[in-house]
């Protein structure tokens, strides 16, 4: 089958496509799904990079091409496990199931499927993510445990659909953590990105008040997710909301904006984090904290109910796929770079079937 291989950690030329790889054999428990879109994800490139490894204290952007400055090796997954090479990335897939192992329902034959990206390991105790753990979908077949491969029903494209399982998993993980509520101001970084724009989605369809942060030239884009007020990345938050203006901060970008954050949120507020694109060292005045009686999240596995609830929200179109762009599979390179580069808002898409 076609596919790409990741064969070490660091920058996209150890992203290797092949046309000569096994198609993968499903274990009892597993199905083989036939990957018709995969989507592009903040995790598949920070676990290329190595940039979850605690010896990196930079933006993504930063550990740019050539830049192999710290060694990653040990702990350069999301796990803080060393991964094995080489390794098909690839936690956003979608498509359909082509075999099934031996202690599988047959009638799951034929099924259009989303996978859930971060489960519980049939191995170990601890949460898995495919593409990380083992291998996902950036290839023409995957196998995938049956219990976490999700039949859906939609009229939307493989393509649409393979937006949303890992970024709109994290962000209705967040929402869900953060406990989110109707009439809640909840402020929103990162807004044109993946998990920031499905974020945008999620958090309106609870019938909260939301206040999405991005760069001016897609406030268009945001503000049709459900956005209700606008502002610039750049924006000085507390001089433009006030402190004490929000209910609830969801953010993915930390770095230098971490601080007010905790300012514009009120008495009591939630702070909920999932990434740290601009840098995940940040300054902390642990007074805010304590003063203000704030709760700060962490947010990475999910309750089972997490996915549950996305697939039945997409089934029911109450939430509605953003794709920027579509690569063949091929060109994944294109579009690693592209998405870096944040010249977009909503998701790319990779088609494993496509040809340059």
């Amino acid at each position: 089958m076609s596919g790409v291989h990741l064969t070490g950690h660091g920058d996209v030329d150890r992203l290797v496509y092949r046309e000569d790889i096994p198609i993968p054999v499903p274990a009892d428990d597993q199905v083989l799904i036939e990957v018709t879109a995969a989507g592009v994800n903040n995790t598949d490139i920070n676990t290329r990079l190595g940039w979850y490894s605690k010896s990196v204290d930079g933006a993504t952007g930063e550990m740019s091409d050539g830049d192999r400055s710290v060694d990653v090796a040990d702990d350069g997954s999301w796990s803080g496990i060393p991964l094995t090479f080489p390794r098909i990335q690839g936690a956003d897939m979608a498509g359909r199931i082509v075999a099934v192992g031996s202690s599988v329902d047959p009638k799951r034959l034929g099924q259009r499927v989303l996978v859930r990206p971060i489960h519980q390991s049939p191995w170990s105790e601890e949460p898995v993510t495919i593409g990380s753990e083992y291998d996902g979908g950036f290839a023409q077949f995957c196998a995938a445990p049956s219990r976490e491969t999700y039949a859906i029903e939609s009229d939307m494209t493989d393509i649409e659909l393979a937006s949303f399982p890992c970024a709109y998993s994290t962000a209705e993980g967040m929402l869900h953590r953060a406990g989110v509520t109707e009439g809640e101001r909840v402020v929103i970084t990162g807004a044109s990105g993946g998990v920031g724009s499905a974020a945008v989605q999620l958090a309106a369809r609870r019938g909260a008040d939301v206040i999405a942060v991005a760069s001016t030239s897609k406030w268009d884009a945001v503000r049709a997710l459900g956005a209700h007020e606008l502002l610039d990345r750049s924006a000085d938050l507390v001089a433009e909301l006030g402190v004490d203006a929000a209910d609830v901060a969801v953010d993915v970008v930390a770095g230098p904006g971490f601080g007010a954050l905790l300012d514009v949120l009120r008495p009591e507020g939630r702070y909920v984090t999932s990434g740290a694109i601009a840098g995940p060292i940040v300054d902390l005045d642990v007074r805010t904290v304590y003063l203000k009686d704030l709760t700060l999240i962490g947010s990475t596995r999910q309750d089972r109910v997490v996915f549950e609830n996305l697939v039945s929200y997409i089934e029911r179109r109450e939430i509605e796929p953003v794709v920027a762009a579509t690569y063949p599979l091929s060109a994944i390179r294109d579009a690693q770079r592209d998405f870096l580069a944040k010249g977009f808002a909503g998701k790319l898409v990779l088609i494993p079937h496509a040809r340059l």
